[in-house]
């Protein structure tokens, strides 16, 4: 295991203990174990087949969004199912939202919505395991991921887009129903293609949360302008550990790829790509408030500058009672953060490389319940449901403006073209370059696909 000698024992580059370096989603030897990472890349570039240059921002709404008040409305239905919400045309024909989402309704000749996906399951653990990995595994009683995630399997195939810069970011934390890193994790791929958690002191953050997202602590030293000289002494530390170790011979000891792994951790790209407060403050205003907006302005901040999966957790989504409060600053956070998100891809020519895609474990009942009165809440809400969810998708250099299928007139069930997670998680692959029928091995080496079934959705394509 690689130690960094100083005078502090407790500490390391910039004063930052190992723990600090694990905390922050460098698992393993304090991230050595992405030499992995690089070898691959080495060996794939060799081969011929270097990775495309392309994105994905997974929006991860945990807890399972309503359909009905998001991307399928049914305003014809009756009063028990409809939502209390109105729904609005979008400049995509044929494609409403609900008025919540109003500012993305202006870029619906941008998006794609899927509003036919199912597993038919309620369970959140299977459902999340199922979302995120294309497979049932995982459930209530037996919580342990069994397989690895899309952004894992992104992380070990693709890499990063820029080799100095991880491959898989999780802002503020990647997670799943509580569960850090959840479903979002590498499974039997091993640590080096967990993701990265980008500030974990403020993970599982609400839609009304304002003026805690800032370049992580990690990072702070470098992004800070308003108090230079502490920026610089700081920054100063982590350079001169790495100038220490190049001149003692240190670094030889590691071969290439442990070298560019460890490097990874002082790269001034990595600080610079992580420097959330170094945006323009009439950027930040284009994403809303919220501190989802702003962790959405921090995907793409990475993505622009290498990362090539990027999650983002929008938490809070299980709406079991008072819906029709609840759900209302959660969208519009959502909408702001979307429509700032479009807008820099728009202005910045990347909405072509990059897929973003809005999802959470499941849909709501269709019936409004009547709350939650064995807790004394009696004001209705929406129960788990695993037969029609609804998925909204953009750019990528996919068929946009359009609505893939259709639900029934309840939005209860696919009524044209159901699709599975499995060919969500195929379209995200195809974007990527990713062939989901590649195998990996898992503890015991048995065999298994990336995919077990799905195809990238051919209306998309």
């Amino acid at each position: 295991m690689l130690q960094v000698k100083r005078n502090d024992a407790a500490a390391n580059c910039a004063g930052m203990t190992r723990r600090t370096f694990l905390n922050a989603g460098f698992l393993g030897a304090a991230g050595l174990s992405l030499a992995d990472l690089f070898r691959l890349r080495e060996a794939a570039a060799a081969e011929g087949r270097a990775p495309k240059n392309t994105a994905c921002i997974l929006i991860w709404l945990d807890g399972g969004p309503s359909q009905l008040d998001t991307y399928d409305p049914k305003p014809e239905a009756p009063a028990e199912i409809r939502s209390y919400f109105d729904a609005i045309e979008t400049t995509a024909p044929g494609m409403r939202l609900s008025s919540l989402l109003a500012k993305q309704a202006k870029w619906g000749h941008r998006m794609a919505i899927v509003p036919g996906v199912h597993h038919d399951n309620g369970d959140h653990f299977a459902a999340a395991h199922w979302m995120l990995t294309g497979r049932l595994g995982s459930n209530s009683r037996d919580k342990a991921q069994k397989f690895p995630s899309v952004g894992s399997y992104v992380a070990r195939v693709r890499g990063p887009n820029r080799a100095d810069l991880p491959a898989y970011v999780g802002v503020p934390a990647a997670e799943s129903v509580y569960l850090f890193p959840g479903y979002q994790g590498s499974a039997y791929l091993g640590p080096a293609y967990n993701p990265f958690a980008a500030d974990r002191d403020h993970k599982y953050i609400g839609s009304t949360s304002k003026g805690k997202a800032h370049t992580p602590k990690l990072f702070k030293a470098a992004a800070n302008e308003g108090r230079l000289t502490e920026r610089r002494r700081l920054l100063a530390q982590v350079d001169h550990v790495a100038a220490e170790m190049d001149r003692s011979g240190a670094m030889t000891s590691y071969d290439t790829y442990t070298q560019k792994a460890f490097e990874l951790l002082l790269s001034r790209h990595v600080r610079e790509a992580f420097d959330l407060d170094a945006e323009p403050e009439k950027i930040k205003q284009r994403y809303g408030e919220s501190d989802w907006g702003r962790y959405t302005l921090l995907a793409r901040r990475l993505v622009e500058r290498g990362v090539t999966f990027v999650t983002v957790d929008m938490p809070h989504w299980d709406h079991h009672d008072n819906i029709k409060a609840a759900i209302q600053p959660q969208c519009r956070a959502l909408d702001a953060a979307v429509h700032g998100l479009f807008s820099d891809l728009e202005e910045r020519g990347m909405f072509d490389h990059v897929l973003v895609v809005v999802m959470g474990e499941f849909g709501r009942t269709p019936k409004l319940n009547h709350g939650l009165p064995q807790l004394g809440r009696n004001i209705p809400g929406r129960d788990h449901w695993g037969n029609a969810i609804s998925v909204m998708m953009a750019g990528g250099g996919l068929r946009m403006g359009q609505v893939v299928g259709r639900t029934d007139a309840d939005a209860a069930y696919p009524a044209e073209s159901p699709h599975s997670p499995g060919d969500i998680l195929a379209t995200i692959y195809h974007v990527l370059g990713i062939d989901p029928h590649l195998v990996f091995h898992d503890g015991q080496n048995r065999p298994f696909p990336i995919l077990p079934q799905g195809e990238a959705i051919r209306e998309l394509i």
